[in-house]
């Protein structure tokens, strides 16, 4: 089968076609196979295949296939907690790479996940769609749970424009949080449609302080950092709020009683097909900005990387 490797850390150019054998059913015990119609290009493969988290990954070392995020259809009958989905079902999920460290992504045409990493797909939401959803909007939905503010209180989101930060915004929204959104120039009132109260420009950290601290002066009652701010983000917050990062190097120490909160994922398959269908609703909008074919997975990422792209990359495969 065809995937796409890191043949060494660097730039987008690391990224290359190669062929694998593909798995046959059994191969690995408790696992079903996935054969992919779309992968979602995130942040954290860019990160990864730069080498920003390669004193954290072991022994794994390239070459290696990036991805979390899938769309495709079951090859095998995938049991679950109260119906096992038969072979032929539409799935979307992700794959717990990071704390997997196989190397094996969804880079590829076949991948190989247990069932509670995926969730069956409604008929109206289409492969590329899907593969935008599952690792972002439960990045979002666990982080908010983490930071645990009860409604009416006030929420800081960096990074927005972004698909995680759009997720946060719209589940922050629901849940009857006060949402101030640092979003890209132009992004503002698409923001506001989906929950935002108010929005600040993205810019230098101590400028999109001064302009929440303008707006909420007594400080925000806990900041949801989607674009990795880190430590000069805490000036918004007022004494003991709580602090939501969601990349492992991006943690700020703790200080004036802030409650510092790291998010990574975490399978749910309940809380999946929940989001999905929400999705398939129309009561979460997700975004796809470009969808490019596998082979062009080192665009992807030079795209990805190039700035302000307002929704996610998807491979199609």
């Amino acid at each position: 089968m065809r995937v796409v490797e890191v043949t060494a850390y660097g730039g987008p150019e690391v990224l290359r076609m190669a062929r694998r054998p593909e798995p046959e059913a059994g191969d690995v015990p408790g696992r079903v196979r996935v054969r992919l119609r779309a992968a979602g290009v995130t942040m954290a493969d860019l990160r990864i295949r730069a080498g920003l988290y390669a004193d954290h990954m072991g022994d794994l070392r390239p070459p290696f296939v990036l991805g979390t995020d899938f769309a495709g259809r079951l090859l095998d009958p995938a049991p679950g907690e109260e119906a096992t989905l038969p072979a032929g079902t539409r799935v979307a999920g992700f794959v717990p790479w990071y704390e997997e460290l196989t190397g094996e992504g969804t880079y590829a045409e076949v991948v190989q996940v247990a069932p509670e990493w995926l969730a069956p797909l409604p008929d109206d939401v289409e492969f590329p769609s899907a593969a935008s959803v599952p690792l972002a909007a439960i990045t979002a939905h666990q982080g908010l749970g983490l930071a645990g503010l009860p409604a009416g209180a006030t929420l800081l989101i960096t990074g927005a424009s972004g698909v995680v930060g759009r997720f946060a915004v719209q589940l922050a929204s629901a849940a009857g949080l006060r949402v101030v959104a640092v979003s890209y120039e132009g992004d503002e009132s698409e923001l506001k449609v989906l929950g935002a109260k108010e929005c600040v420009p993205r810019g230098e950290p101590a400028e999109v302080v001064r302009a929440v601290r303008e707006l909420v002066p007594e400080g925000v009652d806990g900041v949801f950092d989607g674009a990795l701010l880190s430590t000069p983000a805490l000036a918004a917050l007022k004494d003991g709020g709580v602090f939501v990062s969601i990349a492992p190097d991006r943690v700020p120490a703790s200080e004036r009683d802030i409650r510092v909160e790291f998010e990574r994922a975490r399978s749910d398959p309940r809380l999946l097909t929940d989001i999905l269908q929400k999705v398939g609703n129309r009561e979460l909008i997700t975004r796809v900005a470009d969808v490019l074919p596998l082979e062009e997975a080192a665009e992807a990422h030079r795209r990805a990387e190039a700035g302000h792209r307002p929704g996610r990359i998807v491979l199609m495969i």
